[in-house]
């Protein structure tokens, strides 16, 4: 059941195979049990990540929070130091109960928040997650330092694909694990590093 709609994929310039992802494997082999997950997808609305997830999912969400870091009203500039309004980004999200998504996708969303709202965006993803719900991230690597337009999506259940490739700067430095694990209020983290520059980072709550 798809419980919000987002921007759609056309025009896309796909330029990348589909890669085998082990976190993703991972994240499949764990939520084998799970007849009917309640999946949410923060990243901009592609046609093949919908068919993979709606097919295996008992209720998706979308909660697009990518594309509209692009909106000038994300900041207040009204000070001195420009200030990022965390609230209206999360006002994108969809309404879910708390503590009933058993998947989320974040894809590179970390990577484009400014380090002040990263850790009341985790927080509030972390509510909405059951208890042993998985978040799945992708963090770029210190050495890749352009791909901040990139955009992703799911070819079948365990491989990855750009749907465009990115060639803007990315805004703040990389995270390092050991970032994400202060900024998660509980949980567990698994990290798969790729060829590409990416990690692919599993949160379980």
């Amino acid at each position: 059941m798809l419980a919000r709609s987002g921007r759609s994929d056309a025009g896309a310039d796909p330029r990348s195979a589909p890669a085998p992802s082990f976190g993703l494997r991972w994240l499949w082999q764990y939520a084998q049990d799970l007849p009917r997950p309640y999946v949410l997808d923060c990243g901009p609305l592609r046609s093949a990540t919908l068919a993979v997830l709606l097919g295996r999912s008992g209720r998706f969400y979308r909660g697009d929070l990518i594309t509209p870091l692009k909106r000038p009203d994300l900041w207040d500039r009204t000070r001195k130091t420009p200030v990022f309004r965390t609230e209206l980004l999360l006002a994108e999200l969809p309404s879910v109960a708390p503590a009933s998504l058993s998947l989320v996708f974040c894809w590179h969303l970390l990577d484009l928040l400014p380090r002040e709202a990263l850790a009341d965006v985790l927080l509030q993803v972390h509510k909405l997650m059951e208890s042993g719900g998985v978040l799945f991230c992708l963090l770029r690597e210190p050495r890749l330092d352009r791909g901040a337009d990139a955009e992703w999506e799911l070819d079948g259940l365990n491989c990855l694909k750009h749907a465009r490739e990115g060639t803007t700067p990315f805004p703040y430095p990389a995270l390092s694990n050991r970032e994400i694990d202060r900024l998660l209020p509980t949980g567990s983290v698994k990290t798969f590093l790729t060829r590409s520059g990416w990690r692919e980072v599993l949160v379980v709550k």
